[in-house]
């Protein structure tokens, strides 16, 4: 290919890049107006979320003033009246004294950003991301923030799509992208120019954390490694992992179904035997799990006929056990014990 093809095809690329961004955003603005005017179909309650006392903080996607704002239950009636704050986000974690929130600034030049806020829903700090907010967690000391963005596509699919990772210090400064640390798949560094990053979920000693790797069309679990910088396989054909609170298992969807339309199931690893349970959950979860306790996990799924509209559901992270709905009208849960 001659070097003028080559910056012809990188003027498409890009192109294509701005106009899918473009019109994500024009579609996320239209969608939120549309349900800010609908009338609220939960209860709310007035005040400030009390950290003191364990909650799930979650996206609000009922309809009405506060859909698509971040809101919180306590963990003891997770089906009770929830308080909605101020801040809007596509996906939003928490994590020691620390608040992570995805968001898409709508308009006719569409930004997206992440942000750090205070234990009281105060806004610290922001900063760009590169594409469309996709996953954010943080670390169980609130010291760490990971963001995922797709730069290109917008589902994980196994082409079509390009990520950018990094993890960020809550306080400022970063570790780059993860695209950057060195790939060491069965024992071997390997440097693909296809290779994408995504789904990190941290470890208790701010030094390691798991992530998803993929290159081609598989994927790996890795366990990274700030210090040295390295990204080392585990076990292959899985995706955004989880890892339990008290660090023993990790949660993370596996695809199960051959072919350019994946279907992933709800997968649990065992990680002093190396055994893996797949679990009953029959739909295709395209989220990244949350642990409700070291038993029980949470994740999203759409509402059926209900564009925009989504309910957390609940999972015991054992075979053939069934889901029960947990909150209505919810997404991106994170439990704060």
């Amino acid at each position: 290919m001659t070097s003028r093809a080559r910056w012809a095809w990188l003027l498409v690329i890009t192109a294509l890049s701005l106009a899918l961004a473009i019109g994500y955003g024009v579609w996320s603005f239209v969608q939120y107006q549309q349900r800010q005017d609908t009338p609220s179909s939960v209860s709310v309650e007035s005040g400030a979320i009390d950290s003191a006392v364990p909650h799930v903080v979650f996206r609000n996607t009922a309809a009405g003033a506060g859909y698509g704002h971040v809101a919180a239950v306590p963990l003891e009636n997770p089906s009770g009246p929830r308080q909605v704050t101020d801040a809007v986000c596509d996906r939003v974690y928490s994590a020691g004294g620390t608040n992570a929130c995805l968001r898409t600034n709508a308009g006719i030049a569409t930004t997206f950003e992440a942000a750090v806020y205070t234990a009281d829903w105060q806004e610290e700090r922001a900063w760009p991301l590169p594409g469309i907010p996709s996953r954010t967690r943080v670390s169980p000391d609130g010291t760490l923030v990971a963001s995922t963005a797709f730069v290109t596509g917008h589902s994980y699919a196994p082409s079509g799509f390009s990520t950018a990772t990094v993890i960020a210090k809550a306080t400022g400064g970063d570790f780059g992208n993860l695209e950057d640390f060195t790939l060491i798949i069965d024992g071997s560094p390997i440097a693909p120019v296809d290779r994408n990053l995504w789904g990190v979920t941290f470890s208790s000693d701010d030094n390691t954390f798991y992530a998803t790797a993929a290159s081609g069309n598989k994927t790996w679990l890795v366990r990274g490694d700030l210090a040295k910088r390295t990204l080392t396989s585990i076990l292959q054909t899985a995706e955004c992992p989880s890892i339990s609170p008290d660090g023993t298992r990790i949660a993370y969807k596996k695809n199960t179904v051959q072919g350019p339309s994946p279907h992933w199931n709800i997968a649990v690893l065992d990680l002093a035997t190396n055994k893996e349970t797949i679990l009953s959950e029959s739909r295709s979860v395209d989220d990244q799990v949350e642990w409700l306790n070291n038993t029980t996990l949470l994740y999203g799924l759409p509402r059926s006929g209900t564009v925009g509209d989504s309910d957390v559901w609940s999972l015991a992270a054992a075979a053939n056990a069934a889901p029960t709905l947990f909150i209505e009208h919810a997404w991106s849960p994170s439990v704060v014990r």
